[in-house]
């Protein structure tokens, strides 16, 4: 008896650590729950949220809406989500409603110019920006509308940008957040970029108006500043708050959190030399704010007074410390706030934090069954020394069971961006948990240009791509392919975006380090890209200028020593590449030059377009084939 009793306790744990030893797949990863916060309720007792699911045979994502209490508990799913928040598009005295509309305000189509010619499939254009992220342009702008609310019912409603040729919301990735009631209800201020044809294609300027509902007078609220204005928000003392950047042209300028009382306007994080301010909202009492921001590898949450008119310096202070992200803030009730945190093997749930110590809890628990049987990634922050003497951060990711015993493959993981955080998130194409899972080391350096590590190094890659960037990336694999369990043999290098454009130019200057490249949506040619891509000031700040101004050190340099095609006779190895035939931002030609001179020149690759994605990868069916061919490709050249 006794002996049978051992052997089902045997059988039990061995289970038990199979099933705990499960691996990520593309299959499971496309299965999760993708949760995101809506709000706290109206009574401040629950938490609003959504829960998105893939539903691949269908290539669609599907959403269902749950509440559940604050302090924690059983989920409820709810049919009637906004109705139980706070509807801050309607105005504090209940009489108008905003909202957003596309707007007719420009001839472009042929069928507009000549009417009588309805089967033309024609756009004229005389200025640029004629297409934007992963659209053309077709003379329709996103305008504010009021609607004045009648017994509850809507009126007629009134464009208050009539006749501009400007958006709000702010295209592509602008939403309600753009336009805002002031706390007394007397006037709208929306986010916008004035400015039409070439002079927004060149521009980052964008600026806060407040639209006056008596008087219909809209007046520029922040014209002295010339760089980014966005995300206004007011606290029950009529103060406004607001993201910022200071220079027209650059788009990862140190954004910092601006209050003004409409007087005396206060830059809250100007002392704070680190934080790049991602996110923010106003506490409950309006006498500060809570923000996200990167810090050394992660995303973490802030509290910044706001002093007002009382002389004293606004005082910065870190709530939440940790291997992880907080990469939303979903709202406040009493001394608790509700956030959203992520790490490398973990994607976004809903965590209280206590405002006072830090501490955290888990609120909901969407994916907590898949996480229980699946095998997790240890990660590890790894410091290497660069060429010119500075401490840089690496994640290392190693596979669920690592044995350091053993050799594995390894990945140098090239962020994107350029300057975008290489913090403790969780993606569902880019995963590190993933990558891992299928018996790969992940590097992933915290190289050039990424914040959270000071304004110096975000920008030290400007007019530098191929530059110290380049050496960071070999200085992180070099460091860590010297470790024993690592298989210097088997070398890969990934990337999208800047992580493509770093796959290319790595390419050409690695000297037969890396076996094989994946690159995805990466500038290939540097000249050809300033000719096609739409949002010209981003190779205006970051090559430089122009091609053609031989008068331009900067810019000779960067199309000279940093445009990858110009190192491709050096390409001795298999690359991958993948591109979104719409995006416009780093356009398809760019993917197949790259696929070109390398079938041309007899190296093995392979050429994937995904027909109905931009810059991303957005639909499960696309996501699920994107996956496998990537990992199909490692498993054939690593």
């Amino acid at each position: 008896m006794k002996k049978i009793a051992f052997i089902l306790l045997f059988l039990c744990i061995l289970t038990s650590t199979t099933r705990a030893q499960n691996l990520m797949t593309p299959e499971q990863l496309w299965n999760l729950g993708r949760v995101s916060g809506m709000g706290i309720s109206k009574d401040g007792k629950f938490v609003v949220y959504a829960v998105s699911v893939p539903d691949v045979a269908e290539n669609k994502i599907n959403t269902k809406t749950y509440i559940i209490p604050v302090t924690g508990g059983a989920a409820t799913m709810v049919a009637n989500a906004d109705s139980l928040l706070v509807n801050d598009k309607i105005s504090p005295d209940g009489k108008y409603k905003i909202s957003s509309e596309e707007v007719k305000v420009k001839d472009v189509i042929g069928s507009d110019l000549y009417p009588d010619l309805k089967k033309s499939n024609v756009l004229i254009y005389d200025q640029l920006n004629y297409r934007h992220w992963d659209a053309w342009e077709d003379g329709k702008f996103g305008h504010v509308m009021i609607t004045p609310l009648v017994n509850g019912k809507p009126g007629e409603a009134k464009d208050i940008m009539a006749g501009e040729p400007y958006d709000c919301p702010l295209k592509p990735d602008g939403g309600d957040e753009c336009y805002v009631w002031s706390s007394d209800g007397k006037k709208v201020v929306y986010s916008s970029k004035k400015k039409y044809g070439t002079a927004y294609a060149i521009s980052t300027n964008t600026d806060l108006y407040a639209y006056d509902i008596a008087t219909g007078v809209t007046t520029n609220l922040t014209a002295d500043n010339k760089g980014y204005d966005l995300q206004p928000t007011f606290n029950k003392q009529g103060q406004m708050a607001w993201l910022q950047m200071k220079r027209d042209g650059y788009e990862s300028d140190k954004q910092d959190l601006v209050v003004t009382d409409g007087t005396v306007k206060i830059n809250l994080t100007a002392q704070r030399d680190l934080v790049h301010v991602e996110g923010y909202k106003w506490s409950e009492d309006g006498k500060s704010l809570f923000f996200n921001a990167p810090i050394n590898g992660t995303l973490q949450l802030f509290n910044v007074t706001y002093p007002g008119t009382s002389g004293k310096p606004a005082v910065i202070s870190q709530i939440t410390k940790g291997d992880f992200d907080i990469n939303g803030i979903v709202g406040q009730t009493g001394n608790t706030l509700v956030v959203s945190r992520s790490d490398f093997n973990h994607a976004s749930e809903l965590y209280d934090v206590d405002i006072a110590t830090g501490s955290m809890t888990q609120l909901t628990h969407v994916n907590d069954a898949v996480y229980a049987n699946m095998g997790m990634c240890k990660t590890e922050r790894r410091f290497v020394k660069t060429v010119d003497g500075k401490k840089m951060l690496v994640w290392v990711v190693y596979p669920p069971n690592f044995d350091p015993a053993k050799k594995y493959p390894a990945l140098l993981y090239c962020q994107g961006g350029p300057q975008s955080a290489l913090t403790q998130f969780y993606s569902f194409r880019w995963n590190l948990q993933l990558m891992a899972s299928n018996g790969y080391i992940i590097v992933a350096p915290n190289r050039r240009g990424m914040p959270g590590h000071g304004t110096k190094w975000n920008e030290e890659i400007s007019k530098d791509h191929g530059g110290l960037a380049m050496k960071d990336y070999l200085r992180a694999i070099d460091n860590v392919s010297n470790e024993p369990f690592v298989d210097k043999q088997r070398l890969g290098c990934v990337g999208a975006s800047y992580g493509g454009y770093s796959v290319y130019m790595l390419a050409g200057i690695h000297h037969k380090r890396f076996k094989t490249f994946i690159a995805h949506d990466g500038i290939f040619d540097f000249r050809s890209m300033y000719g096609t891509t739409e949002e010209m000031w981003f190779p205006n700040w970051d090559y430089g200028g122009p091609y053609w101004d031989k008068n331009n050190a900067a810019a000779q340099k960067s199309y000279r020593e940093f445009s990858p095609s110009n190192f491709v006779a050096q390409w001795d190895t298999p690359i991958l590449i993948f591109h979104g035939e719409k995006d416009y931002r780093v356009p398809l030609e760019q993917g197949m030059q790259a696929f070109q001179a390398a079938q041309l020149q007899g190296i093995k690759s392979k050429l994937i377009v995904m027909r109905d994605e931009n810059h991303w990868v957005l639909k499960p069916q696309n996501g699920i084939i994107w996956q496998h061919e990537f990992y199909k490709w490692l498993k054939e050249t690593l």
